[in-house]
């Protein structure tokens, strides 16, 4: 299941929701702000937040009455396949109620989640109370071949009907399914494709481990359509596969294609370079693994089943995964969906320590690197060696992480600095908010026709550069965002820079010094260029310098700025 999203309206509730979340892997706790504190994401708007976890298929445990759940949720709920489990606790915790989710594990989740409560779980599922199994969603590890079947299937065993079990499954033994050898209906486990009738049905486990070697000699789309072949050939299904294997030594992008293709995760053996793919599979499916067929059409591809579901998160390790994320300029619900879900998602947060507390607190088993906020390469190479070893990274930055920030360290260091172990790793970078837009946003349009970033930072690139830029950027009359303004060591460049535009720019340019913009302590206030004094401004400032045509429109609180598309 996905991580959760426990949602909570007010501070009395937070302890609860911390009590949830001791037995639910990767949970992120989501508070309202301004009436809970200590939770990892604040949100202002509940609908909005709500139909947006629902949408991105985010199981949701809302501590609050059911009614406000089902009344929020109501204009999008369309397809009970696909709706994740969402379900209600009472504030005082006495009651577990499962609303949606059915077919995705909400009545276990349910279960799990009374247990910690010291509760029974409100489950109604007829089907669920008699039979203590969810027919229409079998655990982790099985597939269900015709769910379009298992609604008559499940009223026949209701009205009476009796089951027989053809192959094994400790989920079902265990269940007060009416068993007989002789039964009417039946339920097969098998790793084959078999036909589908309305009186059988059918699951796939995961037993099956594809091994590959030798993926560099041919190409994907052949490798593809060579196991899809294989597959055929032997009549096994799809969705009995629990993953593709090699040797790390070979993490290559066509295994990566194989696995995207037939949809499971990939795994990288730490094993001798000389096993093949036989000898990959068979390790891969454990000591009573079995192989099935091998075939070496120039890439070494062997099939091999095991007794049991495989268990791929405890046998070598994932491909390594690098995401370079910016949380906007502070606000919480600036920050995008994409870059929450993976920060609840990563084992490892990577950045300067005051852009780590921006990204919220840590769930469970997730580690945090600080670092100072000069040490860019180093935080890059920490977090390629971290992802080097299979673990899902975050290299958090404020702002855009492409704008000033660390996605250029992290592709300086795999250019200057590059290293075999790297080379698989999956980078991903993730935009934000950038601190100019956010500024811009506040007063009105400043940035509303052509403008340029200019950093005044002389600590990566010499003064000079910095001067040529201003000259050319005030020249073109570009509007302009100062970005490192000034900071306890740098105190003269702004005095520079503004008597650099002041030969170019009228006095009366428009200038506005935005701070602290989302956080605690913002403000935004307008000069001219001739009162531009950097005594106002440091480093959590941004610089808006206007073009000759920006202008400044009254209001009761005081200026909108905008600069006019036409000129």
């Amino acid at each position: 299941m996905a991580a959760c999203a426990i949602v909570v309206l007010g501070q009395n509730s937070v302890t609860l929701a911390k009590q949830i979340k001791t037995v639910l892997l990767n949970a992120t706790i989501y508070g309202l702000a301004e009436r809970t504190s200590n939770v990892d994401v604040s949100f202002s708007n509940f609908g909005e937040t709500l139909r947006e976890l629902f949408a991105s298929g985010t199981p949701i445990i809302g501590i609050c009455a059911a009614g406000i759940l089902i009344r929020t949720l109501a204009p999008i709920i369309s397809d009970k396949r696909q709706e994740p489990p969402v379900l209600a606790v009472a504030e005082d915790g006495s009651a577990v109620v499962p609303l949606l989710g059915g077919l995705q594990g909400v009545n276990d989740l349910a279960r799990q989640i009374a247990t910690v409560l010291e509760v029974k779980a409100a489950i109604t599922t007829t089907g669920d109370i008699r039979f203590h199994t969810a027919l229409l969603a079998p655990p982790p590890g099985y597939h269900l071949a015709n769910p379009d079947d298992a609604k008559k299937f499940i009223s026949d065993l209701l009205a009476g009907a009796t089951v027989k079990l053809k192959g094994t499954a400790p989920w079902l033994i265990n269940s007060k399914l009416p068993f007989d050898a002789n039964g009417k209906l039946t339920i097969e486990i098998t790793e084959y494709q078999v036909p589908l009738t309305p009186d059988c049905l059918v699951y796939h486990p995961a037993t099956l481990a594809i091994g590959v070697s030798n993926a560099s000699k041919i190409n994907s789309e052949d490798a593809i359509s060579c196991v899809y072949q294989m597959l055929a050939d032997a009549g096994l299904s799809i969705f009995s596969l629990a993953g593709v294997f090699a040797l790390e030594s070979e993490a290559a992008s066509v295994i990566e294609e194989i696995a995207d293709a037939l949809n499971v995760p990939v795994r990288f053996l730490n094993c001798q370079s000389e096993e093949n793919a036989v000898e990959i599979a068979l390790t891969a499916t454990g000591a009573s693994g079995k192989l099935i067929m091998e075939q070496q059409p120039g890439i070494n591809i062997a099939v091999a089943v095991s007794e049991e579901v495989i268990d791929i998160s405890t046998i070598g390790k994932a491909r390594g995964r690098l995401f370079i994320v910016g949380t906007g300029p502070g606000a919480a619900n600036w920050m995008s969906p994409e870059v929450k879900q993976i920060l609840s998602e990563a084992t490892d947060l990577v950045g300067y320590s005051f852009y780590l507390d921006l990204a919220g607190s840590l769930r469970e088993g997730q580690r945090r690197h600080e670092f100072d906020n000069r040490e860019e390469l180093a935080r890059a190479e920490m977090a390629l060696d971290l992802a080097a070893e299979g673990r899902t990274v975050a290299v958090v930055s404020s702002g855009d992480p492409g704008i000033y920030a660390m996605a250029a360290a992290v592709f300086e260091v795999l250019d200057c600095n590059p290293q075999p172990k790297w080379q698989s790793i999956k980078i991903h970078v993730c935009p934000g908010i950038s601190a100019v837009q956010a500024a811009a946003a506040r007063i009105g349009a400043p940035i509303g026709h052509d403008f340029c970033v200019i950093s005044l930072s002389d600590i990566l690139k010499p003064w000079s550069i910095i001067e040529r830029r201003i000259i050319a950027a005030a020249e073109a009359d570009f509007a302009i965002a100062f970005y490192n303004p000034a900071s306890k060591q740098r105190t003269s460049q702004l005095a520079s820079a503004r008597d650099i535009l002041l030969r170019y720019r009228s006095p009366q340019t428009i200038v506005v010094l935005a701070r602290n913009v989302g956080r605690a302590g913002e403000s935004v206030v307008v000069r001219t260029l001739e009162q531009l004094s950097p005594q106002e401004v440091d480093m959590r400032t941004l610089v808006l310098v206007g073009s000759s045509k920006t202008r400044t429109v009254p209001h009761s609180e005081g200026v909108w700025v905008y600069t006019p598309r036409k000129y």
